[in-house]
C-alpha cells in the first residue's frame, strides 16, 4: 500500500479458529479495512471461512497467503508455538504482521522476530489489544500524569472456570498450554504498562500431570519499592479485575481489566470519579478494531512498530513471562533442544520449587479458539 489517506489497507488472517472469527468481525467496524484473504493449513476450513467473511481468497496453506502481494498486513491467530513460524514467514514474504498474544513462546523467539521485521523493514506488532483500549488508554494517562501519586502496588488476576476436556489446546504442552501464557500475560502486561520491566520476580504454580500450570501466582518488584501482585487460573472464573494503588489514591477496574467497561478513580477528600467506556454497538465492538486501527496508522505514517505496543514492550513481557515459567518448571518440548529458556533462579531463603502437582491434564490440538478473549 502506498499509505495515501483514504487508500483501505488490505489485510489477511493466518488461521480460522475462534479468536480469528472475532477479528474478522471487528474488521467490519473499520470502513478503510479490506479483508482479502485467509489461509489455514488445510484448504476446506479456510474456504469455509472465506464463505462465512465473504473472502474472496482462501489458501490451504500458509506460503500462499504469505506470497499474496496483495495483502498488506497478514492477522497471525495460530495457538502461540506457531507464532514464530507463521510471523517469520509472512515477514520473509514483505508482509507486515499483527501477531496474537503472547508474541512467541519465549523471549529469544521474540526477539528473533523483531530482529528479522527490523531487517525487513516490516511492520510488526503483538495483538496486545488491551494497550490500544481507549479506557486503558485513559487509565494509564491518569496515573502517568500523578492522579493517584507514585504507584505502590498493581493487582490483576484472569481466570476461567474450565473444566477444559483433554482435547482442549489449554491443556497441551504441544500447542503451549497452561494458564500463563494464555491468560496470565493480561495481568503481566497490564503491570508492565504501568511500572515497566520489573527489577524481581518470584512465582508459585499448581501443575497437572503433563506439565501445564493450572494456576501461577506471581509477585513481581521493582528496584523504588512498587510492587505487583498477579493471578491467573484454569480452575475458577475470577472476576477479572485490577486495582492500582498509589500514594495519593487508587483506580478500581472491577472487572475484565483488559477490556474494561469501567473504572473507578479514588482520592482522598474527593468524591470517586468513574470512566466509562464509549460502545458502538456495532458488529465490530470487540474491542479488537482498536488494535487493527493502530495498525492502519502505523502503516499510513510509514512506522515498523506502533508507540502503544512497542518492541521493546513486547519482549520485557516476555522475559518476564519466561522469569516466571523458570520459577514454576513449566517447559515446553519446543524449548527442549533449543534451551531457549533460562533455569530457575536461585533466590534467598527458596527452599520450594515453586510446583505443587494438580490432577487434571490432556492433549489438544487445532487453531486457537475464543474461550479467551485473546
Amino acid at each position: 500500500m502506498s499509505g495515501a489517506t483514504g487508500e483501505k489497507v488490505r489485510w489477511g488472517i493466518l488461521a480460522t479458529g475462534g479468536i480469528a472469527a472475532a477479528f474478522a468481525a471487528d474488521l467490519t467496524d473499520l470502513p478503510d479495512a479490506e479483508l482479502v484473504a485467509v489461509a489455514s493449513r488445510r484448504e476446506e476450513p479456510a474456504r469455509a471461512f472465506a464463505e462465512r467473511f465473504g473472502i474472496p481468497r482462501a489458501y490451504g496453506s500458509w506460503e500462499e497467503l504469505a506470497r499474496d502481494a496483495d495483502v498488506d498486513v497478514v492477522y497471525v491467530a495460530t495457538p502461540h508455538t506457531a507464532h514464530h513460524a507463521a510471523a517469520s514467514l509472512c515477514l520473509r514474504h514483505g508482509r507486515h504482521v499483527l501477531c496474537e498474544k503472547p508474541f512467541a513462546l519465549n523471549a529469544t523467539e521474540a526477539a528473533d522476530l523483531i530482529a528479522l521485521a527490523r531487517q525487513q523493514g516490516r511492520f510488526l506488532m503483538e495483538a496486545m489489544w488491551m494497550y490500544c483500549n481507549p479506557l486503558v488508554r485513559r487509565l494509564k494517562a491518569l496515573v502517568d500524569d500523578g492522579a493517584i501519586g507514585r504507584v505502590r502496588t498493581v493487582q490483576a488476576d484472569f481466570g476461567l472456570a474450565g473444566p477444559f476436556p483433554s482435547s482442549h489446546r489449554l491443556r497441551d504442552p504441544h500447542l503451549g498450554g497452561g494458564a500463563l501464557l494464555d491468560l496470565g500475560v493480561y495481568p503481566v502486561s497490564f503491570a508492565h504498562l504501568l511500572l515497566g520491566e520489573p527489577s524481581d520476580v518470584t512465582a508459585r504454580a499448581v501443575l497437572s500431570p503433563e506439565g501445564v500450570d493450572l494456576q501461577t501466582g506471581a509477585l513481581l518488584s521493582w528496584e523504588d519499592g512498587a510492587l505487583a501482585q498477579l493471578h491467573c487460573s484454569l480452575t475458577g472464573a475470577t472476576a477479572g479485575g485490577a486495582s492500582v494503588t498509589g500514594t495519593e489514591g487508587r483506580i478500581d477496574v472491577p472487572s475484565d481489566f483488559f477490556n474494561p467497561q469501567r473504572f473507578v478513580l479514588h482520592r482522598e477528600g474527593r468524591d470517586p470519579e468513574e470512566f466509562t467506556a464509549q460502545r458502538t454497538g456495532g458488529p465490530g465492538d470487540g474491542g479488537f478494531r482498536h488494535e487493527a486501527a493502530e495498525v492502519m496508522r502505523a502503516l499510513r505514517a510509514g512506522e515498523t512498530e506502533s508507540p502503544l505496543v512497542p518492541w521493546e514492550s513486547t519482549l520485557a513481557v516476555m522475559r518476564t513471562l519466561d522469569a516466571i515459567r523458570a520459577h514454576t518448571g513449566v517447559r515446553y518440548p519446543q524449548e527442549a533442544a533449543s534451551g531457549a529458556v533460562p533455569g530457575r533462579p536461585e533466590r534467598a531463603g527458596d527452599d520450594g520449587d515453586g510446583v505443587t502437582s494438580g490432577e487434571e491434564g490432556g492433549v489438544a490440538c487445532g487453531e486457537k479458539d475464543s474461550v479467551t478473549p485473546v
